[in-house]
């Protein structure tokens, strides 16, 4: 039998909250087009598919889906991988609420994302207080 671990009814909603933002970030990435205006991005399209814009899609909906996927197994049946898939969401989104911002700053312009980042910064923060204070099995 799997060992399970006790996940917060916080913490899997805030969990949830952060996949949901993830995917309005990917909307914002894709309606102004960050695969045209970001290297890494066109990078990580490029080896999906020639057509960036197809690429970036892909991956999009394929992590998108990991975070559901995240959610709907691990997370709500308090599997022992939870935890680890928990702060891997929280890394990424904390990184991607960073980073936009600071670019954009940087780069004295808009980069798409901007907008949805400091959501993901939020709620990764609370995210990782809740998983923090999780009781020790």
């Amino acid at each position: 039998m799997p060992q399970r671990n006790r996940i917060s009814q916080k913490a899997r909603i805030a969990f949830l909250a952060l996949v949901i933002a993830q995917a309005a970030h990917s909307i914002e990435e894709y309606v102004f087009r960050l695969y045209d205006v970001f290297a890494p991005a066109r990078f990580v399209s490029a080896l999906i598919s020639t057509d960036l814009r197809a690429g970036f899609i892909a991956f999009n909906l394929a992590f998108v889906a990991f975070g559901f996927w995240c959610y709907a197994v691990p997370v709500q049946e308090g599997l022992s991988v939870a935890i680890p898939f928990l702060w891997f969401w929280i890394v990424v989104e904390l990184l991607n609420g960073i980073g936009h911002p600071v670019i954009s700053i940087l780069e004295r312009s808009y980069i798409p994302g901007t907008i949805t980042a400091p959501f993901l910064f939020i709620i990764a923060v609370y995210l990782s207080i809740q998983i923090a204070r999780r009781p020790v099995s």
